[in-house]
């Protein structure tokens, strides 16, 4: 993957000669900048602001990033006292033993977080449907960026998170970690694909959950603590249900995912992943299917298919993980390992010759050195926009049961003005998607 160089307009001068150090003599940068405890001065670390402090936050990015030396936690946000309460409490007893510690802020409103100069980049995982908004405020206030997967709840707030990333110049690394190898070697299998082992690629298969349906929980009894106003921001306003939004810190995966006023549904939580593997295996981290076709069975919560313009037919379902079948062989690969037939096309290494992807070295630990580097990483806005884009058009097929046209381009479906329609959502006020 080629290096794509963004200017660097921050309040620190340190980062911005260390970014330019990093491109041009990369075995000069000492080895503290790339996250050694305790050895990068706090005025050279990368101040960070966390948005959404569930269990995602708990388990991934607050347990990873507080280890980097590196970077400072200076902030934590989220609409829930209790998640917010241990966010802090877990920042300071991470800093607990640094003599230059000088607290953590908890906030419940992001646009308060933002609004602090001496924060330089921000860590999203919110519910789905509160991507968007702070990936374009955070962009606009120069703050760099990490959201998780998938990036956005519609296709007109990926459009938009890419346009405000690349006109205010920020590094937006999104969390599908798959293609740091996290979970096994996508990497590789993607390397094996595009370097033309297969022969000529023919069909795809992404086995994943179905798309997500309305919301019809009852309504409960809320204890005090949660600003659930502000947790259904745009969305309709509706009565508090656990389910949404389980009080306090919590050891599991809620289940706003499975409705459409929040979530893409199981379609777009592992699709997220796989169709992003499914894409940089294709190379069109830049672009998507051209047509998409909805199953003959209305019913049917599979079997959408996506073409794209070389012919290629990738369809919803399957076995899990992604399924390539080309005129020379098959690979499959999924977070249970890489496996092919004939056996050889995995076992023999590639050549000098053969394509070699973009090789990250963890996602946080590579959103943190693009934010010096200016490059952008291994799952840039556009890439995470591409990929969610695809479950996105899959769902509109399953959920208006008819064929579309797309236009990967000019993001757009072209001449169908209802299908254009469904690009975004109605939004409650005072919520309107940002102009960047």
């Amino acid at each position: 993957m080629t290096p794509f160089l963004l200017s660097r307009p921050t309040r620190r001068q340190f980062l911005k000669t260390i970014g330019a150090g990093a491109v041009a003599y990369p075995n000069i940068v000492p080895n503290a900048v790339f996250g050694q405890e305790g050895k990068t001065a706090p005025s050279e670390r990368i101040t960070l602001g966390f948005i959404g402090c569930g269990k995602m936050a708990n388990d991934y990015h607050l347990s990873t990033l507080l280890g980097f030396g590196d970077v400072q936690a200076l902030a934590v946000c989220d609409v829930d006292k209790n998640r917010r309460e241990h966010a802090r409490r877990r920042v300071e007893q991470a800093y607990s033993e640094r003599k230059d510690w000088k607290g953590c802020a908890e906030y419940s409103d992001f646009r308060e977080l933002l609004a602090r100069e001496d924060i330089d980049a921000v860590c999203i995982a919110t519910p789905d449907h509160w991507h968007a908004i702070p990936i374009i405020e955070a962009c606009k206030a120069g703050k760099d960026v990490y959201c998780e997967k998938p990036l956005t709840l519609t296709i007109a707030e990926a459009k938009r998170c890419i346009d405000a990333a690349r006109k205010h110049e920020r590094i937006v690394q999104t969390g599908s970690q798959q293609r740091s190898s996290v979970f096994g070697p996508f990497r590789q299998a993607c390397e094996i694909v595009r370097s033309g082992r297969l022969g000529k690629i023919k069909t795809v298969s992404v086995g994943v959950g179905g798309p997500s349906v309305f919301c019809d929980l009852p309504s409960e009894e809320m204890e005090p603590g949660l600003d659930w106003n502000m947790w259904l921001g745009y969305a309709p306003k509706r009565p508090y249900n656990s389910v949404l939004s389980p009080r306090g810190v919590h050891n599991h995966f809620p289940a706003w995912r499975d409705y459409r006023e929040y979530s893409g549904g199981a379609h777009s939580d592992i699709g997220a992943h796989d169709y992003d593997i499914a894409q940089w295996a294709l190379g069109m981290d830049e672009s998507g299917p051209v047509e998409i076709i909805p199953p003959e069975d209305p019913k049917a919560i599979s079997g959408v298919q996506y073409v794209y313009e070389n012919g290629v037919v990738m369809t919803h379902g399957g076995r899990p993980g992604c399924t390539f079948v080309g005129t020379e062989g098959t690979l499959h690969i999924g977070r249970g390992g890489l496996s092919s037939e004939p056996e050889s096309i995995v076992k023999e290494p590639l050549g000098d010759g053969d394509v070699k992807l973009y090789n990250s070295p963890g996602h946080h630990r590579d959103w943190i050195n693009c934010i010096r580097s200016r490059q952008r990483p291994v799952a840039d806005v556009e890439i995470g926009a591409r990929s969610v884009t695809v479950v996105h058009l899959g769902n509109q097929a399953y959920w208006h049961r008819r064929k579309l046209r797309w236009d990967p381009v000019k993001w757009e479906f072209p001449g169908d003005t209802e299908a254009n329609g469904w690009r975004d959502v109605e939004r409650r006020d005072p919520w309107k998607l940002p102009e960047v």
